[in-house]
């Protein structure tokens, strides 16, 4: 881009262009290859839309909220869901820690990022491991000892050849801090600590760092440790679940990723998918106040769609996968999809109701499928879309689009009265089988 270095500042969904914010009257993208590979990556990832127009640049944002810089152009996306309303769902939806750090997070997601709030607790999450004694385990360690321990490789020594020294091959096991779950937390601590645009928070980040790194050594942070992590945590662990799903987002929001000839690079940035965010709340919300039914995440619809071998090569047939099946019993009560798309107030894009077709008329029991999505709107209230066979009009299955009320659900997951309980019940009951449901005091 030309000019001085400029910053713009945008919600979730909204769009900005020379029409309507200054700082983008004149900027044009770099017209080398490094700049159409920017901006074909982040249109691709859906992170971002840079669209070059005669007057200036348009910036249009998605589902991900965050900061990201492009050249000389800082762009922080702002979620529509207030400060203090969305650290309380981050918390419910991935079981964190309550932040006793941050007085007003209004005042930090505006001036500072909203990484600042993941790392921020994160920083909590380390410093309460860390009081209460890093975990250890035991290792396996193959080496010459002066003083035998373990036990003795007599292999090693047949390989030696009798060669005689002062020390003896030994297979031992010592019980030590440095193990994946501690290496992963101290490297995610140093990612923290260059994430975070507040002072405070990365000396504090590093500072934690630094005290673990004296007995344990960092890692490389990628998706194949951390699914070894993810393996790795049980209930000996579970102390270790908040900071793990935290350096996880972390690591898959840290800018993005430009692959060249030789070369792989990432935009300084973070940019968080609110997508996952809204789909992870939903799961546990409807996990935890249905009862009597069962909520399976990306449910296999297995056997739908096949090749027929005698018209294609032998290929993996496609999988539809709904983001949940709700089911009793073994009977499938619901199949529902999550959408971080106010769809009362935008179009629901033709693959999404496409992709929920084929979910309605994959069991012939009770042909319906539904998108749960998050609105503001005060008069957002549930729509269907009937499915007709186009000859002779008949009934194939239906699409709800049923709204979902986040600031209720954060009141809701706040009340811990008997009251609350019951309400959340019945509003899971609401997402998830409709107004139609069976009452709950026949199930």
């Amino acid at each position: 881009m030309i000019g001085t270095a400029q910053s713009i500042t945008l919600s979730e969904w909204q769009t900005l262009g020379p029409s309507n914010c200054e700082e983008l009257q004149g900027r044009f993208l770099d017209q080398s290859d490094a700049g159409k590979s920017v901006a074909s990556t982040l249109a691709n990832s859906r992170l971002l839309e840079l669209t070059e127009l005669r007057s200036g640049l348009e910036v249009k944002a998605f589902s991900h909220v965050g900061r990201i810089r492009i050249g000389d152009l800082n762009v922080t996306v702002l979620p529509k869901l207030r400060g203090s309303s969305l650290l309380k769902l981050l918390r419910y939806a991935y079981g964190f820690r309550r932040l006793n750090l941050i007085s007003d997070t209004s005042h930090l997601i505006e001036p500072c990022g909203f990484e600042d709030l993941l790392v921020a607790q994160l920083n909590t999450e380390a410093q309460e491991l860390l009081s209460r004694g890093l975990q250890r385990s035991y290792v396996a360690r193959s080496e010459r000892l002066a003083s035998p321990r373990g036990r003795i490789d007599i292999q090693q020594m047949a390989l030696d050849g009798g060669t005689i020294n002062a020390t003896l091959p030994c297979r031992h096991y010592p019980r030590i801090e440095d193990t994946l779950l501690n290496r992963v937390l101290v490297s995610g601590l140093k990612l923290a600590g260059s994430l975070a645009s507040n002072v405070a928070l990365r000396r504090e980040s590093r500072r934690l760092a630094a005290l673990i790194e004296e007995q344990v050594s960092p890692v490389n942070l990628d998706s194949a440790v951390m699914n070894q992590v993810a393996r790795q945590l049980n209930r000996l662990t579970k102390s270790y679940l908040p900071a793990m799903s935290i350096i996880t987002l972390l690591v898959e929001a840290q800018g993005v990723a430009l692959e060249g000839d030789a070369i792989t690079s990432r935009l300084p940035g973070f940019m968080f998918d609110m997508n996952a965010f809204f789909q992870a709340l939903l799961s546990r919300f409807l996990r935890e106040n249905l009862p009597g039914y069962s909520v399976i995440d990306e449910h296999s619809l297995k056997g739908m769609m096949k090749y027929n071998p005698n018209f294609s090569p032998p290929r993996k047939s496609p999988t539809p996968r709904p983001d949940y099946v709700i089911r009793q019993g073994n009977r499938i009560c619901a199949i529902l999809d999550a959408k971080y798309r106010d769809i009362w107030e935008r179009d629901l894009p033709r693959h999404m109701l496409y992709q929920l077709v084929i979910y309605a008329i994959s069991h012939s029991d009770q042909p319906r499928s539904t998108i749960l999505y998050p609105t503001f709107h005060p008069a957002a209230r549930e729509a269907r879309i009937d499915v007709t066979d186009p000859v002779y009009g008949r009934l194939l299955g239906q699409v709800c689009l049923r709204p979902v009320n986040l600031e209720h659900i954060e009141v809701l997951v706040s009340d811990t009265t008997a009251t609350g309980r019951r309400q959340r019940a019945d509003y899971a009951s609401e997402l998830a089988l409709g107004s139609i449901a069976t009452p709950r005091s026949n199930l």
